[in-house]
């Protein structure tokens, strides 16, 4: 694979060694912000152990496996994208970001209906239920929602930016000999995959 192309009509150069740094550079700041949350997570379950463990138990850990399972798989559709237009299949790999995609709605149609199920039982904060649970109870679904709504944001943005690249492969301006941009893009879902490798044990699983 070329490490560097001219782009039409400009006299520069692009660097796919410089995009992947930066890519690597942006999942840094990434990580760091989710690790933060992570640490504030920890330190609040351990000053409130009894009521995170009485909260946890109002989630639908079937609805939370089965986003790990979506999830899981977009990861692997992604990564054979890649794969497949470096051995210069393009219309497999658009496929596979299509199956991708599709991965992403069917997360987010999951989670529309497992915060819905949350607001009317009364858990979104502000609400009368809301406020009369303890103030341990009150964290855990601060976190919750802040935690689970930050990383469906990602996932938009993931799906947006896995849709530009399906685009470019269609003009061909990703192609065998070209692909860091799809790469990049694989790069960002699989940390956005990561992260919720860590927020379903956190939130659904330990007790």
């Amino acid at each position: 694979m070329e490490h560097s192309f001219s782009l039409p009509n400009s006299g520069h150069n692009y660097d796919a060694k410089a995009s992947k740094l930066g890519m690597w550079l942006f999942l840094y700041t990434e990580i760091l912000l989710f690790g933060g949350l992570f640490m504030v997570y920890m330190v609040y379950r351990a000053l409130n152990p009894d009521a995170f463990l009485i909260a946890s138990f109002n989630l639908n850990v079937w609805m939370g496996t089965i986003n790990t399972v979506v999830l899981l798989t977009s990861s692997m559709t992604v990564a054979m994208s890649i794969t497949a237009i470096q051995k210069g299949n393009s219309k497999l790999s658009l496929i596979l970001l299509a199956a991708t995609v599709l991965a992403a709605v069917i997360f987010l149609v999951i989670k529309y209906f497992e915060w819905g199920a949350k607001i009317e039982h009364g858990f979104w904060p502000g609400m009368d239920h809301f406020i009369n649970l303890p103030f341990g109870e009150q964290l855990y679904f601060y976190l919750y929602f802040f935690m689970t709504g930050l990383h469906g944001l990602h996932v938009v943005v993931g799906m947006i930016f896995i849709l530009i690249v399906m685009k470019k492969i269609k003009n061909g301006s990703q192609n065998k000999d070209k692909n860091q941009l799809l790469e990049n893009s694989g790069l960002y879902w699989h940390l956005v995959d990561l992260i919720w490798i860590y927020l379903f044990p956190l939130f659904y699983l330990i007790h």
